[in-house]
């Protein structure tokens, strides 16, 4: 779709997320960082501005299998090394944010704009 006067219509859905991959080169690189503490904020369908709530096509999946891919390349027991952050909140179900929260989302912004 559209945001900011971008048309995405025509790309592939897939380059419009964050990939497992994309996800673990954050993870690698930030935890280089001696005593450091950090989150990702990833895109899974999120988007910022104000929107009604069903306008928005969250996949939240993709924490999952972002986390997943993690826990695997480190071999962690740890089913939440990564934290999330969850950027453009608005115009998602409750469902939604409580499943993102389930994929280790801590912060969430809403209704910023």
């Amino acid at each position: 779709g559209e945001e900011d006067g971008v048309d995405n219509s025509d790309v592939d859905s897939s380059r419009l997320y964050t990939q497992p991959e994309e996800v673990f080169y954050a993870y690698e690189q930030l935890s280089q960082v001696e005593g450091g503490a950090f989150t990702c904020a990833a895109s899974f369908g999120n988007v910022h501005g104000v929107y009604a709530p069903g306008n928005v096509d969250l996949q939240p999946i993709i924490l999952y299998n972002s986390q997943k891919y993690i826990q695997e390349k480190i071999g962690s027991d740890d089913d939440k090394p990564m934290k999330f952050v969850f950027h453009g909140g608005s115009g998602s179900s409750v469902e939604d944010i409580q499943y993102a929260i389930g994929a280790g989302v801590i912060k969430m912004n809403i209704d910023t704009d």
